[in-house]
């Protein structure tokens, strides 16, 4: 297969798959190449996602591995025959990679949960409010580039207009609710939109109030994504630098916890709308 350059978060992904179902068995890459009937630098490389890999590949791949999992076998082929040009792909340049890595998470996502703390979820937001919170970036962006930005954070919305879109449920910190980017009547107009967005069959929103107090993991947002299969899970988490992918076991479990605790704690749905309604009536 042809060198990809450079990767995806998907594509690294799969590599990272092929790799744990060699080293569940034991297998040094050298024993793996002999195996395969291949050579070491192509292990290396698929596993690294220097080079794709085809699903013909992954299953014979898996087959010399005894992986006993179908299921999980199945989503990885699938995840291989993921080629062609989508829509973030032309905005390579104008968005950071892990921008563009999260637009591929939400599109391939089955299901979606995040906390938000500070700001209103990508996907829930109004053009006018997403506007203002790119305006407040340092260094500022030149109108074009803001402009691009903005045009590709409205189109990552799109996902909830899918005929089978993803079952999505937001947590969502009060200060996010207070924030006025933008003023009073850009607030104003993004909370509108969240509770019209709150009537979508595919979309929950729960609020966390000032009044739960902590919480886990109360100092980052945070988008747990649901794969095909549970080992596929995807954790995204904001950070200075940028946007961070995680999908080990153990961050799995932990991340799962702390978002079965954090909606634990939040107000149901429609008490959230109703605290939406009045923090709207206050602005």
């Amino acid at each position: 297969m042809p060198a990809r350059k450079p990767p995806t978060e998907r594509q690294r992904r799969l590599g990272a798959e092929l790799r744990k179902m060699r080293e569940h068995v034991g297998l040094s890459i050298n024993d793996a190449a002999v195996m395969h009937r291949t050579d070491r630098t192509t292990v290396s490389n698929t596993e690294s996602a220097r080079s794709g890999v085809s699903s013909d590949r992954v299953r014979v791949w898996a087959a010399n591995y005894s992986c006993p999992d179908g299921e999980y076998i199945d989503a990885l082929a699938a995840m291989a025959r993921e080629r062609g040009t989508h829509w973030w792909d032309g905005y390579r340049g104008a968005v950071v990679a892990g921008g563009l890595d999260l637009a591929e998470m939400e599109h391939f996502a089955h299901a979606l949960r995040s906390v938000q703390i500070t700001h209103m979820p990508g996907l829930l937001q109004h053009e006018d409010y997403a506007r203002a919170v790119f305006g407040e970036a340092v260094p500022p962006a030149d109108p074009r580039s803001l402009d691009l930005r903005l045009d590709y954070r409205m189109k990552r919305r799109g996902i909830l207009d899918r005929e089978q879109p993803p079952t999505c449920t937001f947590l969502i910190h009060e200060a996010a609710l207070r924030m006025q980017f933008g003023g009073p009547a850009v607030a104003r107009k993004q909370l509108d939109h969240l509770l019209a967005q709150s009537d979508r069959e595919n979309v929950e929103i729960r609020v966390l109030p000032f009044s739960v107090g902590g919480f886990p993991s109360a100092g980052s947002s945070t988008t747990y994504c649901s794969g095909p299969v549970p080992q596929l899970d995807t954790v995204q988490t904001d950070t200075a630098l940028g946007s961070a992918f995680l999908h080990s076991e153990t961050h799995l479990v932990n991340y799962r916890r702390v978002l079965d605790r954090t909606e634990q704690l939040s107000l149901a749905p429609e008490p959230s709308r109703d605290f939406i309604h009045d923090v709207a009536r206050q602005g």
